[in-house]
């Protein structure tokens, strides 16, 4: 009886994108090119947007609404560096208590809207102890660390395929367009790999050294639920993760949510640079 009811859920999927699309098709028929999610404390690129149409995640039906600080919950179209865009003011996390078929819904939407295209940031934890507070990463692959899948249950064909590869998550082509642009204007940027954890609490010392010895140079809460979805849709993938935090085991002091949100903030200018000579490029 419960995977009955699980399914009817799962195949309701398809009806729920196409509610959320004919509203936004009754108030406007821009079709943007590139879909963005803004992490915390980066949310104002879309300042530099020239907006078309403004939607409050409130009234999107079936959009989940954010209660993380520092997260706008507002959805805004419209144009940057020349292109077409749909920017997310925040983002959705599983330790919100939303299943990932919620946390990744957006993702959905916007695809079906038109984007082919997905730049997603973060702020994050530094585990490579050469990366210093403030400074931006290009994410390379990353490690699901959540203990649960976007995927996992009865698949909708029309959105993509049963067992999507995911040799490639974050595309090489973009990550070398961010290369060139971050030269162009001047913003050192380094690689690495981001591991995606439940949260909401912060990592002990064993995990994190446990996180090190695996490879992974960056953690946080977010970011591999959309990218999953957004691949297994045939979206082409940017990451980008601002280091707030450094994620030293020997000397580790306790976090502060608020000097993290005010490291992300003063980073965010150099960000959103980047982020719009990219798009530039795409």
């Amino acid at each position: 009886m419960v995977m009955k009811r699980f399914c009817r859920e799962k195949n309701g999927l398809m009806d729920r994108i196409g509610e959320c699309l004919a509203h936004m098709k009754e108030k406007t028929d821009f079709k943007p090119e590139i879909a963005l999610i803004l992490g915390t404390g980066l949310g104002r690129l879309a300042d530099r947007i020239k907006p078309e149409r403004i939607f409050a995640y409130n009234e999107l039906p079936h959009f989940p609404q954010s209660t993380v600080q520092s997260h706008k919950g507002q959805l805004v179209l419209g144009e940057i560096a020349g292109k077409k865009v749909a920017a997310m003011e925040g983002r959705f996390h599983y330790y919100e208590g939303y299943s990932l078929e919620e946390v990744t819904f957006a993702v959905r939407v916007l695809r079906e809207l038109g984007t082919r295209k997905l730049v997603v940031s973060n702020a994050a934890g530094g585990l490579n102890l050469e990366y210093r507070k403030g400074e931006i990463v290009l994410i390379t692959d990353h490690i699901n660390f959540m203990g649960v899948n976007p995927l996992i249950g009865p698949n909708e064909e029309k959105l993509g395929p049963r067992f999507p590869d995911m040799c490639e998550p974050y595309s090489r082509r973009l990550i070398d367009l961010a290369l060139k642009s971050a030269q162009e204007v001047q913003i050192p940027v380094r690689q690495g790999v981001y591991i995606g954890v439940a949260g909401p609490c912060l990592e002990t010392r064993a995990e994190y050294r446990m996180m090190r010895h695996w490879g992974a140079d960056l953690v946080g809460m977010s970011t591999v639920p959309e990218v999953i979805v957004a691949v297994h849709m045939g979206m082409e993938v940017l990451g980008v993760s601002v280091v707030t935090d450094l994620c030293d085991p020997d000397h580790l002091a306790p976090c502060d949510i608020q000097e993290i949100i005010k490291t992300a903030n003063e980073a965010g200018p150099k960000l959103d640079k980047l982020i719009a000579a990219t798009i530039q490029k795409f």
